[in-house]
């Protein structure tokens, strides 16, 4: 199931100009994107509410259930307009999805499984990013763009036959006995979060009025739906959400720049410049896997994580000089993965460890809603200063580095808990 939402993600992402020049629909192009997102965070936000209320199962075949409907209504669609429709409705169960997979982790897995379980969930999304793009570009040339869409329902049939017969007798049906307060607030704010975040993804073009905007609606809302003192790194659960942000910002908002970069400022061919970007997703995945197996302390999983994600992006960064090789690109964006593949899923295990019972839907929410939203305010970020510079790479690669320090800094923070909760048990 991961691998599928991981797939379609992905998938949009290369179809998409296809089927906006098909449609006629290349002025709603942006809204394709945000819209999902938009959906997303509040899927997210209600998913976790849901999944600690009434048990993970509900929202899981919910999620189930919209996920491939929205699928199916995407590649049915005969306009534009019905697609983004089918889009919204995706992004939505997607969400669910995602919020109450962690949910059934924490119920039906001990919690020294955690590790494993995790570092094949990193590696369930960073797959399609290695293999997803040939397939889809093989999909669209021979079946048609439509495919993309309605194969995923097929396979998303199978996958929850499998995980029915999974979950059979699992310790995972039931929540809490009372209605966590305020979930019609908690929406509401999500829905106006998804707007600054859809605001700023606007601007990032080069409206900036658009982008200050968003930031001024983001600071009001976000902090509603983050664990009070996210803002300020406090230690434990909001150090947590925020060093997610900051790692996942950093990477997501240097690697957009990365391919225009080395086909446009070094002379390199798109394929090639692919390849740069492939080696950092298979350290990711490699990363992870010596995580899920204990290789590394978590100090060091999450500091040295940090530190090796800003190494690549100040090598990257290097990159954009003429004086600098070319080749360098290379090792820089597998030292980054590797550093992103130690800090991912350790953030993830430390998520479930921190939450009491009754906690681990709202906080899961809390973490993939803070990554979103910060991916989304760095990408926007950045893409304004390199507009602004005339093209300025260095400006992207600058910020990022400052978030990747950032997070250097943060991640002590983030084993806060995790040190108090081991000396009360001593």
């Amino acid at each position: 199931m991961v691998t599928l939402v991981a797939f379609e993600y992905m998938a949009v992402a290369v179809a998409m100009p296809v089927v906006a020049r098909e449609l006629d629909g290349v002025p709603l192009y942006g809204l394709a994107f945000s819209g999902s997102m938009a959906s997303g965070v509040i899927g997210t936000v209600l998913g976790g509410r849901w999944a600690d209320l009434r048990g993970p199962l509900a929202p899981l075949w919910a999620g189930v259930a919209t996920f491939a409907g929205g699928l199916a209504v995407a590649g049915f669609a005969p306009a534009m307009e019905v697609l983004i429709l089918g889009r919204l409705v995706q992004g939505f169960g997607g969400a669910l999805v995602s919020v109450a997979l962690y949910v059934v982790v924490a119920r039906a897995y001990p919690e020294e499984q955690h590790p494993k379980i995790f570092s094949l969930f990193a590696t369930a999304w960073v797959v399609p990013s290695m293999v997803g793009p040939a397939v889809v570009g093989i999909v669209v040339d021979t079946a048609g763009w439509r495919w993309v869409f309605l194969g995923v329902p097929i396979l998303t049939a199978l996958a929850a036959m499998v995980l029915r017969h999974g979950l059979a007798g699992q310790p995972v049906v039931g929540g809490q006995a009372e209605p966590a307060p305020g979930l019609a607030a908690k929406i509401g704010w999500a829905a106006v979060t998804a707007v600054g975040a859809g605001l700023m993804q606007y601007g990032s073009s080069g409206d900036f009025l658009l982008v200050v905007a968003g930031l001024v609606v983001l600071f009001v809302a976000l902090p509603k739906l983050l664990p009070a003192g996210t803002m300020k790194a406090a230690g434990g659960l909001p150090a947590v959400v925020a060093l997610r942000g900051l790692a996942t910002g950093a990477l997501f908002a240097a690697e957009v720049i990365i391919p225009l970069m080395l086909v446009d400022s070094r002379g390199l061919s798109p394929l090639l410049a692919g390849f740069a970007l492939t080696g950092g997703a298979l350290t990711w995945s490699f990363a992870s896997w010596l995580q899920g197996r204990g290789v590394f302390s978590r100090m060091t999983n999450l500091r040295g994580g940090s530190a090796l994600i800003a190494l690549g992006i100040l090598a990257m960064g290097a990159v954009t000089f003429d004086a600098v090789p070319v080749w360098l690109a290379y090792p820089s964006w597998i030292v980054t993965g590797f550093g992103m593949g130690l800090i991912y899923p350790t953030l993830s295990v430390l998520t479930l460890e921190i939450s009491r019972p009754g906690e681990q839907g709202m906080n899961t929410s809390a973490l993939q809603v803070g990554e979103a939203v910060f991916s989304v305010v760095a990408v926007a970020v950045t893409g304004a200063l390199f507009t602004a510079a005339g093209s300025g790479y260095w400006t992207v690669y600058a910020a990022t580095l400052a978030m990747a320090l950032a997070g250097f800094w943060v991640a002590p923070r983030a084993l806060a808990a995790q040190r108090a909760r081991q000396v009360v048990t001593v």
